[in-house]
C-alpha cells in the first residue's frame, strides 16, 4: 500500500509539473506576441457608425424598421475587412463568432465563418509579385465559435500590406491580430474613397464562396482598389424601401441593385421603379446599376425556371425603360445570362455560385461598373 501511495503521489507531482510546463510555454508564447484589436483603427466595409455591435451592417435604429430576417442577417460581417502593414514572420488571429452554425450543407466553414488573408508587396522584392496586386495567403478553418490560429508562419521578414476579409454568414464579437513583439506594426485606417454599394440576395452576401475573399463583391473591391459595402441579405433582397432608406444615407460612388433572384415578376413590377425613384430623389447624382438574376444552371431543362427568368427580367427591363424615358440619368442595366457563363458548371446547387461562378460574375460586372465610375 505505501508503495502504491508513493507511486500515486509521484504521478500527481509529475502531472502537475507537466501542466506547469505547458502553462509556462503558453504564457511565454503569449508574451512573445503583440495583439491588436481591429476596432482600434477602424473596420472597412462598414456603412454606419451607430451600430448595435461593431461588426453589424445596419444601424441600431434599423431594428424594428426592417423585417426581422433582414435585421438578423445584418448582424453578419459580410463585406467587412481591414488592412495593416507588417514585416512579421508570423501572423495570428484570435476571434469569437456570434453564431454556432459554422457551416452550411452547400457552403464550408471557411466561407461561412472564416477570415481570409491576402497580401501584396509594393516594393517588388517578392518574386513573381512585383506588380503589387493582392495575392491570397491563408484562411481559417473554424471548428468552434472561438477561433485562435496562426494564419501564416516562417515568412521572410519584409514589409508587406495585408488585407483580411471577415466571415460572410456569421457575426463577430471580437477580433485581434497577433504578430511577434519585435515586428513592425502599422495599422491602415479605412480608406476615404467613396465605396461601391451592393444591395442584393444570398449571392451578394456571398453564398456559396469557399472563403470570404472569393465573393464577387470582395473580388471587385480588390480589382477596382475601392472600398465595397455588402448589403446582401440571404433570401431577403426584395427592393424594400424600409432597407433602401438606410442605404440612401451612405455617400457612395455607385449602387448595384441585384435583387432579382429573390423577387417574382409581380414584386419587380410593384417595387423596382418606385425603389429607384425614391433612391434617386435622395441621391440625385449617384450612378445605379440594375442587374438581372443569374440563370439557374438547370434552367435549360426546367420550364418553370425558364418562365421565372423570363417574366422577372421582363418586369425589370420594363421598369428600366420607364426610368430612362422619364429622364433618369446615370442608370445602367446588366443582363443576367452572362453572369455565370453558359456551361452550367459555375454553381454549387444550381443557384448559388461556386468560386468559379463568382469569378465569372465579377468579370461580367467589372466593365459596366468601371464605366459608371468614370
Amino acid at each position: 500500500m505505501p508503495r502504491k501511495r508513493n507511486r500515486r503521489e509521484w504521478m500527481l507531482k509529475t502531472a502537475a509539473a507537466a501542466g506547469w510546463c505547458a502553462t509556462a510555454r503558453l504564457a511565454a508564447s503569449q508574451d512573445a506576441v503583440q495583439w491588436h484589436d481591429v476596432r482600434e483603427w477602424g473596420i472597412e466595409g462598414k456603412g454606419f457608425a451607430d451600430t448595435e455591435s461593431p461588426f453589424d451592417r445596419l444601424p441600431a435604429r434599423a431594428k424594428g424598421v426592417v423585417r426581422e430576417p433582414v435585421w438578423n442577417l445584418s448582424r453578419h460581417s459580410a463585406g467587412m475587412s481591414f488592412r495593416f502593414r507588417t514585416n512579421a514572420k508570423n501572423v495570428s488571429v484570435d476571434y469569437r463568432l456570434t453564431g454556432d452554425s459554422l457551416a452550411m450543407p452547400h457552403m464550408p466553414a471557411t466561407g461561412v465563418s472564416g477570415v481570409d488573408l491576402y497580401a501584396r508587396d509594393t516594393s517588388g522584392t517578392t518574386s513573381g509579385d512585383a506588380s503589387g496586386r493582392w495575392r491570397w495567403v491563408a484562411v481559417t478553418q473554424p471548428k468552434q465559435r472561438q477561433v485562435e490560429a496562426t494564419l501564416v508562419a516562417d515568412l521572410p521578414e519584409l514589409m508587406r500590406e495585408y488585407h483580411l476579409d471577415l466571415p460572410l454568414y456569421n457575426g463577430i464579437e471580437q477580433l485581434r491580430i497577433g504578430v511577434p513583439k519585435e515586428a513592425i506594426w502599422e495599422p491602415i485606417a479605412p480608406r476615404k474613397d467613396l465605396p461601391i454599394l451592393f444591395y442584393g440576395t444570398s449571392i451578394t452576401q456571398g453564398a456559396c464562396a469557399s472563403r470570404p475573399g472569393m465573393s464577387h463583391v470582395a473580388l471587385l473591391g480588390k480589382r477596382l482598389d475601392r472600398p465595397v459595402l455588402n448589403f446582401g441579405f440571404s433570401g431577403n433582397g426584395k427592393m424594400e424601401w424600409e432597407v433602401g432608406q438606410f442605404l440612401a444615407e451612405i455617400d457612395s460612388a455607385l449602387m448595384v441593385i441585384d435583387c432579382l433572384p429573390n423577387m417574382e415578376a409581380q414584386e419587380v413590377a410593384d417595387r423596382a421603379e418606385g425603389f429607384v425613384t425614391r433612391f434617386r430623389e435622395l441621391r440625385p447624382e449617384m450612378p445605379i446599376l440594375l442587374v438581372e438574376d443569374r440563370t439557374y444552371a438547370n434552367a435549360w431543362l426546367l420550364p418553370a425556371r425558364q418562365q421565372r427568368h423570363r417574366t422577372s427580367r421582363e418586369a425589370l427591363k420594363e421598369a428600366y425603360r420607364r426610368l430612362v424615358d422619364r429622364g433618369v440619368q446615370r442608370i445602367s442595366y446588366l443582363e443576367g445570362e452572362p453572369l455565370l457563363g453558359g456551361d452550367g458548371e459555375a454553381t454549387t446547387d444550381g443557384s448559388h455560385p461556386s468560386d468559379l461562378g463568382f469569378v465569372r460574375q465579377a468579370d461580367a460586372m467589372e466593365s459596366p461598373i468601371r464605366k459608371l465610375l468614370a
